[in-house]
């Protein structure tokens, strides 16, 4: 789609969909309506995502100032996160609800406005839009999401657990077939063909799959065992945006022309790895030295692999294929957060389910000593995701092209 419609129009055109749910999010007067509010932001935020990166791509042609610009947008991607829970705390406690979402409005407008005065168009490609293959991809990983959630409420032998993973299954072999078939597919499957570039994509899945997780049961622990507010909780979670952002700025432009970027990116995933593990060790009484450990440790993990495992995600893609190839980085890091999620909730609540009571506890001990044996155990889980893209880093992914006076491997001028 991005070469098809030009990837500065996918752009801003994914951003006014985005500022458009957000103010209907904002009046929304029932559920129903702010979760149809929701999906349409996903929306626009698929448009806009994958065309920023592959931007990227268009806007700067040697591989060092790829890189500094790479190291921008994973702090941005990544930090952003965490510095939007700052935000919503904040709006939250001092006006609204709403206004986290009326606030992406004005920021919409501005990014429209000068998107479209500073960000070069590309050429269009000719060609028709892969509506089965769109289709077919996004019901069958609803379902495959669908299916732990209720795993994690209703057990594995639930029907409609079992339904929903074979209904997943089966539209995913659906999906492949019609992209094996299609003129112009959506993802085209001789990306896959390259072993490194699709080893780096699954393993930023599954880091971004420790990272939701990290951000959805932390938020509970502050909130309902620390007991801190929405703001305290927002703030909290600082060091996490600001040492992303201080270690990728420094690994994009000092580290990755000094360090072999394989190094880094192992060197990264183990550090989180050891964030989880110290994670997993919380209790009901732990204080908040103990998590901001955590996050510190996460976040410079973060910081040094994220900046080498784009660049690997993208190394060597012809022209042809670049919006492509910076589609599936976004689709891999949304999916593994969505997937990830879902897969260490259905870890918590199994966990839960299965914890000893305290003698002579009070009602409130014994629901926090619940969430928190659950919350661990998700945790060690998420560990285990960092432990398998150490491993598959390490046998699979070789080190980006990263010299300074490198062709340019990704885009054709």
């Amino acid at each position: 789609m991005l070469d098809l419609l030009g990837r500065r129009r996918t752009f801003v055109a994914g951003i006014a969909v985005f500022t458009a749910a957000s103010l209907l999010g904002g009046f929304a007067p029932t559920s129903g309506l702010l979760l149809a509010a929701r999906a349409l932001q996903g929306v626009g935020a698929a448009l806009a995502a994958p065309s920023s990166l592959a931007l990227l791509t268009t806007m700067f042609s040697t591989p060092r100032e790829r890189m500094h610009a790479l190291g921008l947008f994973t702090a941005v991607s990544v930090g952003g996160g965490a510095l939007g829970l700052i935000m919503g705390g904040m709006l939250t406690q001092w006006a609204s609800w709403r206004w986290v979402m009326f606030v992406n409005v004005p920021i919409g407008v501005a990014v429209i406005a000068v998107g479209r005065w500073v960000l070069p168009e590309t050429d269009r490609q000719r060609g028709t839009f892969d509506l089965p293959g769109a289709v077919l991809s996004t019901l069958g990983m609803t379902s495959l999401v669908y299916g732990f959630v209720r795993a994690a409420s209703d057990g594995w032998s639930d029907l409609f657990t079992i339904g929903s993973f074979a209904a997943g299954v089966v539209l995913l072999a659906a999906f492949v077939l019609v992209e094996l078939r299609a003129d112009e597919p959506i993802t085209p499957l001789r990306l896959f063909k390259d072993r490194s570039r699709t080893t780096a994509n699954v393993a930023r899945g599954l880091l971004f799959a420790g990272m939701f997780g990290l951000f959805f049961f932390l938020t509970q622990f502050l909130q309902d065992v620390l007991g801190y507010s929405s703001l305290k909780t927002g703030f909290a979670f600082l060091p996490l945006p600001v040492t992303v952002f201080t270690v990728s700025q420094v690994t994009s432009k000092v580290l990755v022309h000094k360090i072999n970027g394989r190094v880094l990116m192992l060197g990264g995933m183990a550090l989180g790895a050891s964030g989880f593990a110290l994670a997993g060790q919380l209790t009901p009484d732990s204080s908040y030295p103990h998590v901001v450990s955590c996050l510190l440790l996460f976040a410079v993990g973060n910081g040094l692999s994220f900046v080498p495992l784009t660049s690997a995600a993208l190394d060597g893609v012809p022209a042809k294929d670049a919006g492509a190839a910076s589609g599936l980085v976004n689709v891999t890091q949304q999916l593994g957060g969505t997937l990830g999620v879902a897969i260490l909730v259905t870890v918590f609540g199994n966990a839960a389910k299965h914890a000893g009571q305290l003698v002579d506890a009070s009602v409130v001990a014994q629901a926090h000593h619940i969430f928190t044996v659950g919350a661990t155990h998700a945790f060690r889980a998420a560990a285990a995701f960092l432990v398998a893209a150490f491993v598959l880093v390490a046998v699979a992914v070789r080190a980006p092209n990263m010299a300074a006076g490198a062709p340019d491997p990704v885009v054709e001028h």
